[in-house]
């Protein structure tokens, strides 16, 4: 069960400037998570601000 990034998003980049694996991309709009290649280790809701990546 990846991480999944909500609409709460505000696209400030603080889960991608962390994310240990690098499986965080901005789609123009918000923060998207490569399901594929997401380990699961949660370090991207550690840092977001507004809570806004969760497991799917």
């Amino acid at each position: 069960m990846a991480y999944k990034i909500t609409d709460k998003c505000i696209s400030c980049g603080a889960c991608a400037a962390n994310c240990p694996v690098e499986c965080i991309k901005n789609n123009g709009e918000k923060y998207e998570i490569d399901e594929n290649a997401c380990i699961e280790c949660g370090t991207c809701a550690g840092v977001c601000p507004v809570d806004a990546p969760s497991l799917d």
